[in-house]
């Protein structure tokens, strides 16, 4: 369904399908529609809603709980290696000398492999614990699924073009295999991110008692998310500029929705029993990413800039302002992606 689902639109509508077929993709085919202050209102009162609704009750929590852990433990020595490559990463994708010129347009996947080390040492300096250390298997093989999970959003992005890549210009295979590299760090650097977050009290207490979300006949509702989020999928690459949302949205609706119907645990179970923690850390976890990625682009050789409909001002960074609301249900996605491997590990649902 969601490989499928973009092509079966685009095969009704009765476009021509070869632009959709190149790769790399370097052709911009798609002219999104100007800015309106109408959509941009619409999109800006949601998206306050939603903040002002979480950051109220996360602003309550940190009154209460503070930002202390449950323990304190030394700092890892890997920690320190992580601190000074997050900060010579920085400095080269940022800086052009020319005898790093060779390398400039590889800096994004040591930059972001130092991050992720650096998160890890920083869960190990509150809690003891960390995703490198007592989970090693569940990292690692977050690196290779991470690398998939994001192809597919490229592959979605095919029927938007809301992002494009600037400065990269390789052969197809090389391209793929350097892309690769990089798409790879996606999942672990949420993932370690998730659990540097659920360290907080604020976080992981905070918001553990909150009203239960009550749903009655979850499979019809279910059945009825799936069949919606579908078709909305179905057309995204009819009317880009209307549907470019679902590019983040349908993904998620329509796993949940599966799993709800196959009677699985999903990223919104715990929410019925009034357990957001779950939601909130992850969610919170993908937009701090999302701030150091692209923060870190910004000067960047090969970097990615974008051209979303509606919405294409007041940038922070080379991102519209409103365009990071797309990383809360990104983040639910990783989440999924994450209890996928987990329960393939365990065996647990």
């Amino acid at each position: 369904m969601l490989t499928g689902l973009p092509w079966a639109g685009l095969l009704g509508s009765g476009v021509s399908l070869q632009r959709y077929l190149e790769f790399p993709p370097e052709t911009r085919f798609i002219h999104q529609a100007p800015f309106s202050w109408g959509v941009f209102a619409g999109f800006a009162v949601f998206v306050a809603v939603v903040v002002f609704f979480l950051s109220y009750f996360a602003i309550q929590n940190i009154r209460h709980y503070g930002f202390k852990g449950s323990l304190r433990y030394p700092f890892p020595w890997w920690g320190w290696v992580a601190v000074l490559g997050v900060i010579a990463g920085w400095v080269l994708a940022w800086t052009r000398f020319s005898w790093f010129q060779v390398f400039q347009s590889h800096s994004f996947t040591p930059l972001w492999l130092s991050f992720i080390l650096f998160i890890n040492a920083l869960c190990m300096r509150r809690t003891g614990t960390c995703l490198l250390v007592h989970r090693t298997r569940y990292l690692m093989m977050l690196f290779p699924l991470s690398a998939a999970f994001w192809w597919f959003f490229e592959y979605l992005n095919r029927f938007v073009q809301n992002w494009h890549y600037m400065h990269v210009r390789f052969e197809p295979l090389t391209y793929f295999l350097f892309a690769t590299i990089s798409f790879s760090t996606v999942l672990p650097a949420v993932l370690s991110m998730r659990e540097f977050m659920m360290s907080f009290e604020w976080v992981k207490r905070g918001f553990s008692n909150f009203p239960p979300i009550a749903c009655k006949r979850p499979s019809a509702w279910a059945a009825a998310t799936l069949l919606i989020s579908g078709s909305g999928l179905s057309l995204v690459g009819v009317f880009p500029d209307y549907l470019f949302p679902l590019l983040w949205i349908s993904p998620l609706l329509i796993m949940v929705s599966l799993q709800t119907l196959w009677h699985e645990q999903h990223v919104f179970s715990d929410s019925c029993h009034g357990n957001w923690q779950g939601m909130v850390s992850v969610s919170m976890a993908a937009l701090c990413c999302g701030f150091f990625w692209e923060m870190w682009n910004m000067y960047s050789l090969a970097k990615w800039e974008y051209t979303v409909p509606f919405v294409q001002r007041y940038h922070v960074f080379e991102m519209p302002l409103l365009g990071y609301a797309g990383y809360l249900p990104f983040g639910l996605e990783c989440a999924v992606i994450g209890g996928v491997l987990e329960k393939a590990i365990t065996g647990k649902a």
